[in-house]
């Protein structure tokens, strides 16, 4: 039926864009065949009218003709649709603001949407172009994948029943437990134990290496014993890492990942820093490394884009007023001693350098008239090295005096800045077109205690992102959602959808 459709403004059958001698044409076929598979991309083909519009196509194909205002109508129907659609797959569907990252809304697929689809239906290439768009995001294309398989496993045979309890607080490697064979057939079905894999009584050889494999795809310590919080990970169910899966395409299509030929983009659920290069379309991943991130209780890193413009080498660290108001003062108030030890110094409002302390220094500092600074050197909380990208949050990356750190698998530790575990390789790839910084001089810098800041010739985009799904090698990589935004993004759709006219 056409009449569930709005009114069209009076069109003729020659502007009509989805009629061919008064028959949906092939493109037409295709664009409902685009709208009933939204799902694959994470969306709703309810929001795009998809069964509706099937429904009329089907009938306005095989059927009586359709008279000229019945055409228009289904013809502009057809058109609003898909291009509520395209935005959607282009530019996702919530604005990143609403979830808290502050990222630039990507570029429509053409400055008139109207134009383009146009354009793009009548030189007949409606279907290579939505894959197109529906792939441009880096990962997008596995992430797909991997919402195809999940949804796959909803109704697996292992996923039926729940694992039995443990035994004790954990299962290490030679005892026995009742739950290994749902064990096991989990483990198959997500591809980390092969197929017909003998089930031992006990937790031994090839269950453990498959254990070890599914923690470590889950952000665990991969050290191949069943307790609780492996536990908890294996029980979660298909349909549950599905929305999972969908929320990071979601994301993928409004993260920034590809705006500049270099970049350095730091995921902070997985606490991992890539520096990669764009060539020909396709990303060049040069640099990895552990990061620290902000607490996820109360000093959680912003998610942004901005240019790195410096880098400092044997910085000062001017330690921000809130961190000085509640953690450095109350410490110099009972252990005056620290300020010394801990080479620090206060700086007066016109600049002047004060090394001792006094209680006046303290109130000053409280006041706002004076800060507090920790000078270059070993105990320096940002290492020997920060790498400034000037934003409102004050965020930056940079090195530390604990290194041991990087060695913790949940590593939200900071006050919100980010620390980086090889500070060398990282400024060797901002600098790596400068042949005035070669490693050694970037060696000697940061160990000199003197500081020193060089602006770069070309500043580099770097991207705080957050993706709890990433695919490694082709495999599926589930992290918590650290800060809460998964669940955020999910409510924000909820609402989005809700808002949809009927």
């Amino acid at each position: 039926m056409i009449a569930p459709f709005a009114a069209a403004d009076p069109l003729t059958t020659a502007t009509l864009l989805w009629f061919d001698a008064n028959r949906p044409s092939l493109q037409a076929q295709q664009a409902v065949q685009i709208l009933l598979a939204a799902a694959d991309d994470g969306m709703d083909p309810h929001h795009y009218q998809a069964v509706d519009l099937g429904q009329a196509v089907a009938q306005a194909s095989a059927g009586p003709a359709l008279d000229p205002g019945q055409q228009a109508r289904l013809d502009a129907a057809l058109t609003r649709a898909m291009q509520h659609y395209l935005n959607d797959l282009s530019r996702g569907r919530v604005n990143p603001g609403q979830v808290k990252a502050n990222f630039s809304l990507p570029s429509e697929p053409a400055a008139d949407l109207t134009t383009w689809l146009s354009t793009t239906v009548r030189e007949q290439r409606l279907r290579q172009t939505v894959a197109q768009l529906a792939n441009q995001a880096p990962m997008a294309a596995p992430l797909r994948q991997a919402l195809a398989q999940y949804r796959a496993l909803i109704h697996h045979p292992a996923w039926q029943s729940p694992l039995a309890p443990l035994p004790g607080r954990k299962l290490e490697a030679g005892q026995s437990y009742a739950g290994l064979p749902l064990l096991a057939l989990r483990l198959q079905a997500l591809g980390d134990l092969a197929a017909e894999t003998p089930v031992p009584v006990r937790l031994e050889g090839e269950l453990i290496g498959a254990l070890m494999r599914f923690q470590e795809r889950h952000g665990l310590i991969p050290d191949g014993v069943l307790g609780p919080k492996t536990l908890q990970q294996l029980n979660i169910p298909p349909e549950q890492r599905a929305e999972q899966i969908a929320l990071s395409l979601e994301r993928m299509r409004w993260t920034p990942l590809r705006q500049a030929a270099r970049m350095v983009v730091v995921n902070v659920p997985e606490f991992v820093l890539r520096a990669y290069e764009v060539q020909d379309g396709r990303i060049h991943v040069k640099l990895s490394m552990k990061v620290i991130v902000g607490k996820a209780l109360d000093t959680r890193t912003p998610l942004f884009d901005e240019e790195m413009r410096f880098i400092e080498f044997s910085p000062y660290w001017n330690i921000p007023r809130s961190i000085a108001r509640q953690e450095t003062v109350p410490h110099l108030r009972a252990d005056p001693a620290y300020l010394a030890r801990q080479g620090m110094e206060f700086v007066t409002a016109s600049g002047q350098v004060v090394t001792t302390l006094a209680p006046g220094h303290l109130d000053a500092v409280l006041s706002g008239a004076w800060r507090i600074r920790q000078r270059p050197g070993p105990k320096n909380a940002l290492g020997d090295i920060k790498f400034v990208f000037p934003n409102n949050d004050n965020i930056y990356l940079h090195h530390t005096p604990s290194p041991g750190l990087f060695e913790r698998d949940r590593r939200d530790l900071s006050h919100g800045c980010i620390r980086v575990q090889d500070p060398v390789a990282l400024a060797k790839f901002v600098l790596q077109d400068d042949p005035n910084w070669p490693e050694e001089r970037i060696r000697s810098a940061m160990a000199s205690g003197k500081s020193s800041t060089l602006r770069l010739a070309q500043p580099l985009t770097v991207l705080i992102a957050y993706s709890t799904v990433v695919i490694k090698a082709g495999r599926v990589f589930f992290y918590p959602d650290l800060y809460g935004h998964d669940q955020l993004l999910a409510r924000a759709l909820r609402q989005h959808a809700a808002a949809l006219p009927p």
